[in-house]
């Protein structure tokens, strides 16, 4: 599985590439790549394909929701999973994103467990015992 961590602060990029790579995380092998905003997530597309994009959506430059759009507006990442996260989680704010055609919301602070269950939900992972 290949996924893409899009997030502008180091600490999170950090917090979700270990909790994503984790013994006992996501079954099979995982290799993540890290971009620390939405500019960067562009230039870094082209060199999937990605099974998953986990990115924040307050970010300055290219947010999250611009960069989903992007995503969903390309054919070629029509299979991309997407998983928003973000300190704003307000019910409109989730409607949004999910409108916008992210296929799943996390709100900040969340667990490991928590997103690893949530990744494994979005790829039809199995947890690895």
């Amino acid at each position: 599985m290949r996924i893409l961590i899009v997030d502008d602060s180091s600490a999170t990029r950090t917090f979700l590439r270990e909790s994503l790579e984790a013994t006992g995380g996501i079954s099979g092998d995982v290799e993540v790549a890290e971009a620390d905003g939405g500019l960067e997530a562009l230039r870094l597309l082209p060199r999937g394909p990605y099974d998953l994009v986990v990115t924040d959506i307050n970010m300055g430059g290219v947010n999250g929701l611009e960069l989903l759009k992007f995503i969903r507006g390309q054919e070629q990442y029509a299979s991309t999973r997407v998983l928003l996260i973000s300190t704003q989680s307000s019910s409109k704010d989730q409607k949004r994103g999910l409108d916008l055609g992210a296929d799943a919301f996390l709100a900040k602070p969340f667990t490991s467990e928590q997103l690893r269950a949530l990744v494994r939900e979005l790829t039809g992972g199995s947890p690895s015992g």
